[in-house]
Parts: structure tokens; sequence; C-alpha cells
């Protein structure tokens, strides 16, 4: 059938047979859009079809000759039909002009990474090059082209390009994504060359192995995936410096690989063999997808494996003696399940434009920023957002010395608290590290954007989480806190501790044998667990959001999700070949020719829930094969093998079922969690769930539970990140072949490097993770997640949740978490689009909050009020500066606040220059209850308040 983008290129016998003979390693390689000697290929828009002309016999006694009969006679534009079976995304790239003779030279000073492609010009003979212009083709009449034509058929008037260049028809409905993310592609830019290789393997060891060995310290540092971002674009433009040679000859790439010269090409090959190796080396120029790709490599790579904590609590903890072996598989294993999820999924989740990913956000601002030139004023700001960039990251860095180093009370601003620093009371309500944070102010960006940038989230799913955060922290908590519910008035109103019934922190070791189990008369002798208010309602609201997921997604998205599945199902068994496919009903929304306004097409992400349709990031996509959905189904299939191994074989005391319980689990949270992830940038976690759910159905084995915990929470954590990543590979289009082999590649080497180092740990630094450990490595994190072990996988959850347990009330939230989505979409389904109700997600409202504890009160208002600023008062008032600016202004101040932790904890604090700096702006925050975390109640000496 006909595509409704009109028709297309099309290669016949002939073309088909020279590409296998000068490309016999790949001959389909990118078949939608061969490059057949350099030439353009452009597409049609009119409707109708028109046949090609028959090619001269007189030119088709050689290979050579066939080859110019059919640039000089054939048009370059293919009025035939598209058929299912050609794997065409149904958008042909606009290529190099470099061949073409022009009359006016104007494109050849063009960046060639600013390419136009689909574009939708008004005529039938107009297309857009490399800079934006738009060209007009001269006719060719009788197999020669008119006066002043070029030899190959073809005569190019370039003409001042249309807005619909930069932003088409069929362009996103989102502003953000409008502002962040180009509607242009170039296929023929360089990617998987050894640069982009070397320095994400380079990244990944790097960034890998220091965040594992830090993982182990207290205090800690991070290296996020934002200082790849930042410091490798200087490394990839030294590296062009270093190894491009003017008069090297010119390279040709097709889907991000480098094209080997044709057979009838003259390419001298160099005899040094320095020279090769060079030339070798410098293949390509370093540009947006090779960056983007190197990001990914570190995105997916610099977060210490969570089974590495494991690891550490099995060996130093509970004692066992474990291989390598089991080491690697249990590592490689939980790292890599998250590709299936992520990967088999990619229909709900990546492909429809609803699913924007904001925190992808901000890096397609950043790409845009370092490699376009780009320069719109915007509400009278003429500077280039690589300026804006500059000065934001610097002020950043700077700025960061303050609250980070040399006055710290400007990061714990309690400033209400200073003038009565014992006062319970403004402790519990105004504090800022045990406090309800109702004085929302800080001078430190770390703490604004503890739980994620404010600049990333839009402004109503803000408002979900505000609204949780009063009605559950600000109204609920206190008024229990004061009145003693649950013994809370004799604890804390807010810490990350459990504790006993003297009000002191539970010591876990005195319910333990010395063979680390469980002790049913120490127990006994000991105390119950207690939590603090905050801590018992964060319980809860995550079990109300672990229903509301499943509820909401089930009323708003169920039956997108089915018909998507259905018709996916239908596509696999008609389709020939791996296609990106379509979404929703098979065939790109054909964009419309009429003018649209802004305004008009403007939709908030999240409130319009369908999950069908095309933009033109998806039709640009089409061009590239699909990652098919085995490569997928056979990284399961391999990783649940080794999983079942690891269970079986080593003594983790999970028999075989239970990893596929915790498989199971994931497997059906997966999407609601993802697709929440997508939305509003706010994660919910299974962690807490998964926990319970492994305590209760395999209670008295701890090991047991931290690795059920691992399969079942790194397998969903991890999905949502490689989903994340795999938008953010969308958006900047990028190969899904070659981004799977990314993706896999940085997770493999990172995963052998985190084992190598954490090894190293053991056999090199004493007493690792006791209290006495030199340099402070007592592995905080892993000692958390074992004292969890014991709570949940030793004392139970049925002594905290089971009949006459003291916080069994909790239980009733998965009952509120499933039905009050029902009740929301009652009232909402019938509405507009901008009802208020429409705006409600309670799986936000309720799951956001699952950050308390470790986040205060203040991590939550003080972020609140920012994404309204931004997100809500000058979105509105400066739409043209917030569309600008507002990404860019995002990644300058992460930037700016990672280089400053990395230099300050390495360069100043780690070598001992700050021992014994004091000063009243390093002490007055910790001078009273706020920084003590003071209860309201306190407890007689040889007292208990149970």
């Amino acid at each position: 059938m006909t595509s409704p983008w009109g028709s297309y290129y099309q290669p016949d016998t002939l073309e088909l047979n020279l590409r296998r003979q000068t490309h016999p390693e790949n001959p389909n390689l990118c078949l939608d859009h061969p490059q057949p000697s350099g030439h353009l290929l452009r597409e049609d828009h009119e409707e109708e079809q028109t046949l090609r002309p028959n090619i001269s016999p007189r030119l088709k006694s050689n290979i050579l000759q066939k080859l110019l009969g059919l640039m000089s006679q054939t048009p370059l534009l293919s009025k035939g039909p598209i058929t299912s079976d050609q794997d065409s995304y149904g958008a042909v790239p606009t290529q190099s002009q470099e061949n073409l003779p022009m009359l006016n030279d104007e494109s050849e000073d063009q960046d060639r990474n600013t390419a136009t492609l689909d574009s939708y010009p008004s005529g039938s003979d107009t297309s857009y090059d490399s800079s934006g212009k738009a060209r007009r083709r001269a006719p060719i009449v009788n197999g020669q082209v008119s006066k002043g034509a070029a030899e190959d058929g073809v005569i190019d008037v370039v003409e001042d390009a249309t807005d619909e260049d930069a932003d088409p028809p069929d362009n996103s409905r989102y502003p953000q994504v409008r502002a962040s993310v180009s509607a242009k592609d170039d296929s023929t830019v360089s990617i998987s060359t050894p640069r982009m290789w070397i320095l994400s393997l380079l990244c990944v060891l790097l960034g890998s192995g220091s965040n594992l060995f830090f993982s182990l310290r207290y205090p800690g540092v991070f290296i996020t995936p934002v200082i790849a971002l930042v410091v490798v674009h200087p490394l990839g433009l030294a590296w062009d410096r270093l190894f491009k040679r003017d008069d090297d000859p010119i390279e040709t790439f097709e889907c991000g690989m480098l094209i080997k010269p044709s057979l009838h090409e003259d390419t001298a090959v160099p005899k040094s063999i320095s020279n090769r190796l060079r030339r070798w080396l410098g293949q390509g120029r370093w540009n947006e997808k090779e960056h983007a790709c190197v990001y990914i490599s570190s995105n997916v790579s610099f977060g210490f494996a969570f089974a590495t904590d494991v690891i550490v609590e099995q060996a130093k903890f509970y004692k066992q003696d474990l291989s390598i072996l089991y080491q690697i598989l249990l590592t490689v294993s939980t790292q890599i399940l998250g590709y299936s999820f992520a990967g088999l999924t990619r229909r709900f989740l990546v492909r429809p434009p609803s699913m924007i990913w904001p925190a992808t956000l901000m890096s397609t601002a950043m790409f845009t920023t370092m490699h376009k030139s780009e320069n719109k004023i915007a509400n009278g700001w003429t500077i280039s957002r690589w300026r804006f960039f500059l000065l934001v990251f610097s002020a950043a860095f700077a700025w960061y010395f303050l609250p980070g180093l040399l006055f710290p009370a400007l990061s714990y601003f309690s400033v209400v608290t200073w003038f009565a620093p014992q006062s319970v009371v403004l402790a519990n309500l105004f504090g800022t590290s045990s406090g309800l944070g109702l004085f929302p102010v800080t001078f430190d960006w770390a703490q604004i954007a503890y739980i994620g940038s404010p600049l990333l989230t839009p402004w109503w799913a803000a408002a979900n989480v505000v609204a949780g955060l009063v009605i559950i922290m600000w109204i609920v908590a206190p008024l229990m806190y004061y009145s003693n519910a649950l013994h809370s008035a004799f604890l804390p109103i807010l810490s990350s501790s459990v504790f006993d019934n003297t009000g002191k922190p539970y010591n876990v070791s005195r319910i333990l044998t010395p063979d680390f189990l469980f002790d049913r008369d120490k127990f006994e002798a000991y105390s119950n667990v207690y939590l603090p208010i905050t801590y018992a309602l964060a319980y809860g609201v995550q079990f109300a959001g672990l229903t509301a997921l499943v509820t909401h997604t089930a009323c708003w998205y169920g039956k997108e999700i089915w018909q998507v599945s259905r018709q996916s199902m239908v596509s696999d068994k008609t389709k020939v070949g791996s296609l990106y496919d379509s979404i929703g009903h098979g065939s790109p929304i054909r964009p419309q020719r009429s003018s649209r306004k802004k305004a008009d097409s403007t939709v908030e992400a999240g409130i319009d829930t369908s999950m069908q349709g095309e933009d033109v990031h998806t039709r640009l996509m089409r061009r590239y094969d699909d990652a098919p959905a085995s490569w997928y189904l056979v990284t399961f299939v391999a990783m649940l093998a080794i999983g079942i191994f690891v269970v079986e074989y080593y003594p983790v005391y999970l028999p075989w079922y239970g990893l596929l319980l915790a498989l199971s689990i994931t497997a059906v949270l997966f999407i609601p969690v993802a697709i929440v992830m997508a939305l509003t940038n706010q994660h919910s976690s299974l962690y807490l769930i998964c926990q319970i759910i492994c305590g209760t159905v395999f209670p008295g084995r701890p090991v047991a539970n931290m690795v059920f915990t691992t399969y079942c929470y790194i397998s969903s954590a991890q999905g949502v990140k490689f989903s994340s990543d795999l938008k953010l590979g969308h958006y900047m289009k990028i190969p899904p072949k070659l981004l799977f082999q990314v993706q896999m590649f940085a997770t493999l080497v990172s995963s052998f490097t985190q084992i190598g180092v954490l090894n190293w740990m053991f056999a090199n630094i004493p007493s690792l993770c006791q209290p006495d450990a030199i340099n402070g490595f007592s592995c905080p994190l892993a000692r958390v997640h074992f004292n969890g072990s014991i709570l949940w996988g030793v004392v139970g959850p049925h002594r905290f949740f089971g009949a006459g347990a003291l916080y069994q009330p909790l239980i009733w939230f998965f009952l509120v978490g499933a039905v009050a989505p029902i009740l929301v979409y009652v009232v909402a389904r019938k509405r507009p689009l901008n009802s208020i109700w429409r705006k409600i997600n309670l799986p936000v409202l309720f799951g956001s909050l699952s950050w308390i504890p470790p986040a205060t009160g203040l991590n939550f208002s003080v972020w609140a009020v920012v994404c309204f600023i931004f997100n809500s008062v000058i979105r509105r008032r400066k739409p043209e500066w917030w569309g600008k600016y507002t990404m860019t202004l995002s990644a300058g101040l992460d930037s700016g606040l990672a280089i400053g932790v990395v230099v300050i904890f390495f360069g100043i604090i780690f070598p001992g220059w700050m021992e014994g700096f004091s000063w009243w702006g390093t002490e007055i925050y910790k001078q009273g209850c706020d920084w003590q975390a003071c209860p309201y109640k306190t407890v007689k000496a040889g007292e208990t308040f149970d």
C-alpha cells in the first residue's frame, strides 16, 4: 500500500546488486535510504503517483555506466509505493551535498550537524539541505539537464528555509519536548567510531569503579553521569584535533556506521602503520550522537551495582565465603535483567509521544547547547544557550564552596530554630535536619534538587507531591505525633533510624546469635521495633502508592495498553524483517500542511493519556532498523537461567520459585512504575514491598531476603533507567541496534569493574566495614541494608503488621490506594483536559513521599517552590525564555554542583586541609534540637514507654 507520507526512493534490482558488490558485509544497511555515489535522495510530498522513466539501454554496458544511467536519467524521486515489507520508516534522509554543484555556494560554510530532514515543502521539486536552506531541482529532459545543470542530472537553487523546517506540523505536542529536542535528524553523522567506544570505556571504568569505592565510605561522594556529559565534550573535540587531518579522504556514514569505499572509488590506502592507525582512530567527527552514546554508557554504569551491597553484607556481616564466580553471576544477572523489561515494553514506554521522560530533556538540551550554534531571541534575551550554560555552571561551581565547605549553615538554613535552639516544637515544624521544613529556604542546590531537579518536573506533578506533603506530613503527622499515637512522641518526628522502647536507636546485634541468626529470647527480652511517625506514615503511603499504581494504570491506560498489545501482535505476525514499529494504528499520522498555533497544540504530559499516534521523533526513527524483541527475550532467558543457578547452587537459601516470584512482582508493576516516571519524573520504589513479601513468604531467611529484594527491586529500577535511556536514544535518533550494544557493553564492563574494585578493597583495606575502619570505610549503606534484612528477613513483617501488632492499621492503606484512583477516574474521565480532576495523580501523591526518610520536609517544600516559580509562573509569563533556557539552567546547576562536590572532596576534604576549621557558620545549625533530633517526650532512665 502507499504510505501516507507520500512516495519514496526505492532501489531497483540493478542498484541492489551494485550495493551487494560494494558492501558485501552488509548489503541491506539502511536500505530505506541508500547513498548511490553520494547523491541526494529526496522525498516527494505530492499525492499523485508517477512512473519511473526507463533507463537508457546505451548505458548498460557495465556497472559504472549503469550507475551513471540511474543518476542522469532517473529522477531522484521514485514515485512507486512503499510496501510494509521494506522496513521503511517513511522518511528519507537528506544526505551530504558535497558532490552536487550549486548555483549558490552559501551552503558550503554550513555546519553538517544541523542537517534538516523530513521537511514539508510547498512543491514536489523542493527539498532541504544540511544548512537548512530549501533546494529546488532543475528539470531533466530526455536524459539532458537544462542550462547550467550539473552532470549528474540535478541543479540546486538555495532558498530560505521556512519555520516548518525546525518545527514541522507533527512536532511534539508537549512544550518541554519542543524546547529541548530537535525535530531534525542527520543519519549521515558518525556514531560507532573508535572515539565513541574508547571514551565510553574510559567513563565506565573510572565512574563505576570510583562510585563503588566511595559507596563503602562515610562521608562518601558520588560521581554523577552529568560530570561525564560535561567533561567528555572537550575530550571529543581534542580527539578530533589530534587525529584528523585536512587532507584525509571523505568518509561516508550510514546509520552511524562507516561505509567502506565502493569498488569504483579511488581511495589511497596509507602505507604507514601509524598513519593507518591515526585514520582509524580519527573516523568521523565528534557530534551530538556520539556524545549521547558516551553519556548513556555513563548513565547505565555509574550507579554502583546493588548486588555489591549484598556481597558486602554476606562477606562482612554474615561471614560467608563467596567465590568470584558467584559475585560475577549475581551482579551481572541482577544488572541486566532490567534490559528485558525495558526492551519488551518499548511500545508502551518509549514510542508514545505522551511518554516524555522529563529527566532526559535536560540531557538533550545539553547536547543542543554544546553542538549547535543556533541562537534565537527569547523575551529580549540574546545570550546563547552555550554561554548561558557556561555562566550558570561557573557560578554554581563557585557558589557551592560556600554551602558545601565554608558556610554550611546556608545549606541547613533553619534560621527560625536558631532563635530558640532548644525548642522541640520549633525544631519539629521548621527544622531542616529532623523537622518538617515549614520554612522552605535554603541556598544549596544539593538540598533543592535532592529528590530530583525541580526544573524537570511538570508543575501539575509537583502539585500532587505538594498535596501529599501537606496532607500527610504537615497535617496528619503532627496531629498523630503530638497525640502520642503509636508511641511516636517518644521518638524524633522525622528520622531514618528505627528505635527501641527507650527511645534509643535499635541495636540489631542484641537480637542475634554469634552466627547472625535471630534469637527469639533475646528479642523478647530487649524490645519491639518502633518507627518515627513520618517513617510509619511513609510505609503507609508506600502501601497505598503500590495499589494506586495498579488501579490508576488500569483505569487511565488499561484500554490503550490492551489495544496497543493487540495491534502489535497482529503486526508481529504480518511484518517482514525488523521494524521500529508504529504506535497505535500502525501508520504515522500525516502532518497537516496548514500552520498551527503553538498554544492550540500544547498539552501537559500526563494529562493526555493516549498511547497511540506518533510525532516527528518516532517518524524520523523509522529509518533505522529496530532491535528485535528476540534480543531482549534471549537476554531474559539467559539471565533467568543464571539467576536460578545462583539461588540453587550457592547458600542464599532462596528456592528457584522464590526468584520467579520476585521477577513476577517486577513484571506486574514495571509498566505502572515506568509510566509514572515517564510522565512526572517521580520514581515509585518497590524496595519496601519486595522486602515485606519475601519476609512473609520466606520468614527467618535474611540472606534470601537480600537476594530476593535485589532481583525484585533492581530489575525494576534498572529497567526504568534503561527505558529512560531508550527514550534518550529515541530523542537523539540513535539506531536502536547500536544503542542496545552500547548499553550492554557499559553494563558488562561496569559489573566486572566493580567486582574487581570490591575484591581489591576486601584484600587491602584493614577493618573494612568496621566502626574503626581506616579513613571512614565503615560501609554505611551496606549496614543500613543489613539492618533491613534483619528487620524484615528475621524479625519478620508479622511482628510489624500482623494481628495485634502496633502498626497493623497501616495495612488499610492498601485498600485506600486501590479504591481512591477509581473514584478520581469516575469523576475526571468526562471532564476536559484542563480540569483539575484530570491532574490528580494518586500514585505520585502517595509514592513520592517514600523519599521521607532520608529526605526531610525541606527537600520537598523548597523543591516545590522552585518548580512553581519556573514551571508555572515563568512558563506562563515568559514562555520563550522558559523554552530556551530552563533545561540549560538545570544542566548548568547540576553540573556545577557535581564538579564542585568532587573538587571539594578530593582536593580539600580528603587531604585533610579543613581539619579544625570552625566558625559560627559551620556550627550554628548544629546547636539545637533540629540537628540532635530531640523527641517531644522523654523516657526516664531505666524506664520504657511501652
